[in-house]
């Protein structure tokens, strides 16, 4: 089966058991095309609590992801297409870590990324993504707040914040993408090749290559500045499924990827096979327990309301 067939019977498939197709900008363009709804962590969470009256929502992304979808829609049914769609960086904050660091930090309010476990979130007061973490650290009445995991982010959000001090839990939690880009030397070659061009560069990556930037923004706050800036090409310090998602929606601009071939291979476990499969089976099926999801959702639904 050729991929615009393959395309079309998931179409079908969804529109025939009234399901949702939300789709994270990292994931493959074939999945990209057909999403109900492609956007980053901040836009997915929203889209998720907002999802209405819809019997299934089938979330292309990772693991944590389709643990807030079902975090904010206990009612429905939520699959994701491949169980393998697993983030390290989320697992680098098992529960007993943060427990951990509030007993040795009692009092002191902590704020998670939502590149986390349902388990970890619990135990949040408020959760954040790339977009809006600075705000969020911005307007809690503390002035030492425990945050982790993505160290980078920490260190992002504390230059926007002086005078609070950011503890990062566990010490050095990172995404494997980002990191890898180090201190952004292959983009600076780019840069010197293409110097009218805007650097892009998201908030996980190393301090040395975001204080590189012309911005520093998540992949949502990327395609807006590409957007609308008059700039006519973009170096992006991000996953390549972006830069496939820009090239394909804003034409009459160059974007460049500040390193070829750097992919999350955790968001490219899901393909148009399995998900058709999943959409056809109902199934692998996230479900955060209950207990878990009430205690989980007061730190969401604070995000939402104070970005």
């Amino acid at each position: 089966m050729d991929t615009s067939e393959l395309q079309r019977k998931i179409v079908e498939l969804k529109e025939e058991k009234n399901a949702l197709l939300i789709v994270h900008n990292y994931q493959i363009p074939e999945i990209q095309e057909i999403g109900d709804f492609v956007g980053d962590s901040l836009q997915l969470s929203r889209k998720a609590q907002e999802a209405g009256d819809v019997d299934l929502i089938v979330f292309c992304g990772v693991d944590f992801m389709a643990e807030t979808a079902s975090i904010l829609n206990q009612d429905k049914k939520i699959i994701i297409p491949s169980a393998r769609a697993r983030c390290p960086m989320a697992a680098m904050l098992p529960v007993s870590v943060l427990r951990t660091a509030k007993e040795n930090h009692p009092d002191v309010p902590v704020v998670l990324y939502v590149n986390t476990y349902a388990e970890a979130k619990a135990e949040a007061d408020v959760t954040c993504t790339s977009s809006n973490a600075a705000e969020i650290i911005a307007k809690l009445d503390a002035d030492t707040i425990l945050f982790g995991p993505d160290k980078n982010l920490v260190w992002y959000a504390a230059q926007r914040n002086p005078g609070k001090t950011l503890i990062p839990v566990p010490a050095d939690g990172y995404c494997n993408v980002h990191r890898f880009f180090g201190d952004g030397a292959e983009a600076m070659k780019l840069k010197e090749r293409y110097p009218e061009a805007e650097l892009l560069v998201h908030p996980e990556c190393e301090p040395e290559f975001q204080i590189r930037a012309d911005h520093v923004l998540s992949t949502g706050g990327m395609y807006k500045r590409c957007m609308e800036s008059d700039a006519k090409t973009f170096i992006l310090g991000t996953e390549v499924g972006l830069v496939d998602r820009l090239r394909r929606e804003i034409p009459g601009k160059t974007f460049l990827p500040a390193l070829e071939h750097n992919e999350c291979s955790a968001m490219k476990q899901v393909t148009l096979e399995n998900t058709y499969q999943a959409l056809l089976d109902e199934e692998p099926v996230v479900k955060v327990p209950p207990e878990i999801a009430e205690k989980a959702k007061a730190p969401i639904r604070r995000m939402l309301k104070m970005s």
